[in-house]
């Protein structure tokens, strides 16, 4: 388990994390979701966490002493109700995994791959330091749980491409930060060789301890619908690591009897960077590496996605389908969205886009249950949301942008003002 190595030295796949299932079941699904029931937001160390509540499914041999936890999971599933009605969908519903130590889904990962990284230190491993590429929220979790366990961390970031906040989390938080003329295509395949010749640990999602603590955000779904399965799950996706884990924890929960079918998932791209999408509009069994182009949700935009393979795979299980949204769509949908209450980044914005465009096609059917994947939170990408509703974003027609009225100090041109708007 604390082995440095992320690839089968035989074949070159990506590895992933066996359990050893004859022993878990032992235990009925019904205990399984009483026992995680019990400890769901308890503030009994580690039960807190949305990922060490479920530990015997995640990471059973890393001890209390050795977790790095910030609590992370447990996240709001929030009932998008005005705005699914605008859809005409009454059970839509958003997982807000932004609202999260680091403001993103990466935490319920970075939990269990640093934890591990500690448990190898103490057991005598000599790690240099942890180190990942990022488009940014990989960059912020990784830093925030280096700092707190005391590791050192070096984060690659594609200099010019992420959002201001996300390049100062890690800076913040004591990391080395290094700004590379290149996309994260580019740092990924640096990265990739420091680790290969032993100078840093990887914690990039081609390490399959990141999707132990990732795979738990669908057994946390399910288990706040009091343990039943929603019709649909539509999830951003980039390095696709997410697309995998996701399947990973539903597969976990109907083998040990939790559940009894899996939800239809949705991957959703960009269209910019779209590789996974092109390759199943072409009924490819492979995705085929692209240059991504620049667009609003960089934090996918990826064009080699390193967990390909097994997101591929887990398209098949789940009856997956790939759609993909533009700028234009993905700008909007996250102004219609906001509208409603919710505040989105562009990445779930992809997401809400992909869902307008299946609803329109009623590929999503009016009574079925929906699941959207918010995988940041939106006030990393403040500049975003700005530049539309100024109408700055080149390319896209801001439809629903709301600027400020500036007005001199005199009540009447106030009053005026609203009377105009209401």
């Amino acid at each position: 388990m604390t082995e440095q190595i992320y690839t089968c030295p035989t074949c070159g796949g990506l590895l992933e994390v066996a359990h050893d299932m004859e022993a878990l079941k032992t235990k009925s699904g019904p205990a399984w979701t009483k026992l995680f029931d019990e400890r769901y937001r308890r503030n009994q160390w580690p039960y807190g966490s949305g990922v060490w509540g479920k530990r015997e499914w995640v990471m059973p041999s890393v001890q209390d002493d050795e977790i790095v936890s910030m609590y992370e999971g447990g996240t709001n599933l929030f009932w998008a109700e005005r705005y699914g009605k605008s859809l005409g969908l009454d059970d839509l519903w958003v997982k807000l995994c932004g609202n999260s130590h680091s403001g993103s889904f990466k935490d319920l990962g970075m939990t269990v791959l640093v934890s591990v990284v500690k448990k190898a230190i103490k057991e005598g491993q000599k790690i240099k330091a942890i180190a990942c590429a990022s488009t940014g929220d990989t960059s912020a979790a990784l830093a925030a749980y280096g700092a707190s366990a005391g590791l050192p961390v070096v984060v690659l970031l594609p200099r010019g491409k992420i959002s201001t906040a996300q390049l100062v989390q890690p800076i913040a938080h004591g990391s080395m930060v290094l700004g590379l003329d290149t996309d994260f295509d580019g740092c990924m395949e640096i990265v990739k060789q420091l680790a290969e010749q032993g100078i840093v640990y990887l914690a990039n999602s081609m390490n399959p301890l990141r999707l132990e603590g990732q795979k738990t955000v669908g057994i946390e779904i399910v288990q706040q619908f009091g343990w039943q399965v929603p019709d649909w799950i539509i999830l951003p996706s980039g390095n696709l690591g997410n697309a995998s884990a996701l399947y990973a924890g539903f597969k976990m929960m109907r083998e040990l009897g939790v559940i009894d079918r899996f939800p239809r998932l949705v991957v959703a791209q960009a269209e910019n960077a779209n590789p996974m999408y092109r390759a199943y509009k072409a009924g490819a069994a492979e995705v085929e590496p692209i240059k991504a182009l620049p667009t609003q949700a960089s934090a996918i935009q990826i064009g080699n996605p390193v967990s390909a393979p097994r997101a591929m795979k887990a398209l098949r299980a789940m009856n997956g389908i790939v759609e993909q949204a533009s700028e234009q769509e993905l700008s909007d949908a996250a102004a219609r969205a906001d509208a409603s209450g919710l505040y989105t980044c562009p990445h779930t914005a992809v997401a809400l886009a992909v869902l307008e465009k299946l609803r329109a096609a009623d590929t999503i059917r009016s009574g079925e249950k929906v699941v959207c994947i918010s995988t940041a939170n939106g006030l990393k990408f403040t500049d975003f949301k700005v530049k539309y509703h100024e109408g700055s974003i080149p390319g896209v027609e801001s439809h629903h942008k709301n600027p400020a009225v500036m007005l001199p100090a005199d009540v009447n041109q106030v009053i005026d003002a609203i009377n105009r708007r209401f």
